[in-house]
């Protein structure tokens, strides 16, 4: 299977929160992520968003093959899951708790408080021939998709 064609098997509900447990201390909190423990895939880059305006959205695109766990570390945000057939939008705001987002599914960061801090894992280095950035393209490709609609 290509990896355009994850497009037209990738589902939201393939989307899932992942808990990394809060270890509380006295002194402050502290939450791990280790490849293929709790993330299910090696962290090739971590990177993260923040000085977000009131009103400005991030992300809007899908990815062919990479896989990622983004982070509410401070404050939170909602993203909204597009999987070309069905729609969901989870609102992250718990520095322990990530949204494995899986290839195929169009995902979109909004609503940003103020202050938040938005932490992505992924699951390889930046190429920007694994982006599709137009949604119009990305309808396309998921086309012909069951349309088992998400309740």
């Amino acid at each position: 299977m290509s990896n355009t064609d994850l497009h037209k098997t990738s589902s939201i509900d393939q989307c899932k929160i992942i808990d990394f447990g809060k270890h509380h201390h006295p002194n402050g909190n502290l939450s791990v992520a280790e490849n293929r423990d709790l993330v299910p895939f090696d962290i090739k880059r971590v990177f993260y968003i923040y000085d977000v305006p009131g009103g400005e959205e991030r992300g809007g695109h899908s990815h062919k093959s990479l896989q990622q766990v983004i982070i509410a570390i401070s404050g939170a945000f909602d993203v909204l899951l597009d999987d070309g057939v069905n729609q969901r939008n989870v609102t992250l705001n718990r520095p322990y708790l990530g949204l494995l987002v899986t290839p195929g599914v169009w995902s979109k960061e909004h609503n940003f408080s103020s202050g938040s801090v938005c932490l992505v894992l992924a699951s390889d280095h930046y190429d920007e021939s694994d982006y599709v950035r137009n949604y119009d393209e990305f309808k396309l490709l998921t086309s012909n998709k069951p349309l088992n609609k998400h309740t």
